[in-house]
C-alpha cells in the first residue's frame, strides 16, 4: 500500500560537503549556434536577457532576485564577450566556464572558494592548449589573461556573496553524551498522580503551603567522583599560579616605588645640606 505524501512535511536538502571537479571540453555545452544567433540578432538588453530566459527558463527574472542574479551574471558574460570581439565557439566556451564555475561554488554551503577557482582555471586551460581529446586550443594567451581578470575582478570578488544568496545557512546542533554516569530516569505516570492527590488533600484541609517530598539523589557514581577531583585539582593548581603571579607582580612593584622614595629622599637630604654649608660660609 503506497501512502499520499504529506504536503506538510518538506524534505531535508542534502549538504554535499566540498570537493574537487575535473575539467571538460565544453564547446556548445550550454549556448548551441542557434542560441548565440538569436542572441545576436539584436543588441537591445531585454531582447538578450529574453532569449536566456528562453534557453535556461529565468522567466521569473523581474521578480525573482536569485533569478535576477543569474540573469545578470549571464547577461554581462554574453556582454564581455561582445565587447572583445569574441568568435561564436569562444562566447560558447566562455559563457559555460562561467556557468559551470558558478554551479560548483553554490553547489554546497560549506567554504568552497579554492575548490571553486581551480576547477576555473582548469576549465581556461582546458580550452587554451591542444591536446585532443583531453584539451583544445581554442584562447590564446591574452584570451586567458583577459578571462583570468575579468571572472576574478567580477566574480570572485564577490564569492561570498554568491554562496549567501543562493546556498542555505547550516546550523550546528551539539549533543554531548558522557560515558558512565547514568541517565536520569524520566517521570512515570504514577509519581505524576501520586503528586496530584497530594496538592488535592493540602488544598482541602486549608493548608497554606505545600512541600512535596524530594527525592533521593542517586548516588554518585566513581567516574563521576574521579573527573570533579581532576577538576578540583586542576582549578586549586591554576588559582595558586594567579596568585603567585600576583605577589610577584606586586613585589616588584613595591621595589620598584621603594627605590624611587629612596632617590628622592637622597636628593632631598644633599640639597638641605648644600645650602647650610652656603650659609656657613656666608657667615
Amino acid at each position: 500500500m503506497i501512502l499520499p505524501e504529506n504536503p506538510l512535511v518538506q524534505e531535508v536538502p542534502k549538504i554535499i560537503q566540498p570537493r574537487d571537479h575535473k575539467a571538460k571540453v565544453c564547446v556548445w555545452a550550454d549556448l548551441t549556434v542557434d542560441d548565440l544567433d538569436r542572441v545576436n540578432e539584436s543588441l537591445n538588453a531585454d531582447h538578450i536577457k529574453q532569449v536566456l530566459a528562453d534557453i535556461f527558463h529565468l522567466d521569473d527574472y523581474k521578480e525573482n532576485l536569485k533569478t535576477g542574479i543569474v540573469m545578470d551574471l549571464y547577461y554581462y558574460t554574453l556582454q564581455f564577450a561582445r565587447d572583445n570581439d569574441f568568435s561564436k565557439e569562444q562566447t560558447s566556451t566562455f559563457f559555460s566556464i562561467i556557468k559551470k564555475t558558478h554551479e560548483v561554488c553554490i553547489e554546497t554551503p560549506f567554504g568552497n572558494v579554492d575548490q571553486t577557482f581551480n576547477y576555473f582555471k582548469e576549465l581556461v586551460l582546458c580550452h587554451a592548449v591542444n591536446r585532443p581529446p583531453h584539451s583544445i586550443e581554442l584562447f590564446t594567451a591574452d584570451h586567458v589573461r583577459m578571462i583570468t581578470e575579468y571572472t576574478v575582478n567580477t566574480y570572485f570578488r564577490h564569492f561570498k556573496m554568491y554562496k549567501y544568496a543562493f546556498t542555505p545557512l547550516v546550523r550546528l546542533d551539539l549533543t554531548l553524551s558522557y560515558v558512565g554516569i547514568p541517565e536520569t530516569p524520566p517521570p512515570s505516570e504514577a509519581d505524576e498522580l501520586d503528586a496530584g492527590l497530594e496538592a488535592e488533600q493540602g488544598e482541602v484541609t486549608g493548608e497554606n503551603e505545600t512541600q512535596a517530598e524530594k527525592p533521593t539523589e542517586p548516588e554518585e557514581s566513581p567516574e563521576r567522583k574521579e573527573l570533579r577531583t581532576m577538576i578540583q585539582t586542576y582549578l586549586t593548581e591554576e588559582v595558586k599560579k594567579i596568585k603567585a603571579s600576583v605577589d610577584s607582580h606586586l613585589k616588584s612593584t613595591e621595589d620598584l616605588l621603594n627605590k624611587k622614595l629612596d632617590i628622592a629622599e637622597g636628593g632631598a637630604s644633599s640639597q638641605k645640606g648644600g645650602r647650610g654649608s652656603a650659609k656657613g660660609k656666608k657667615k
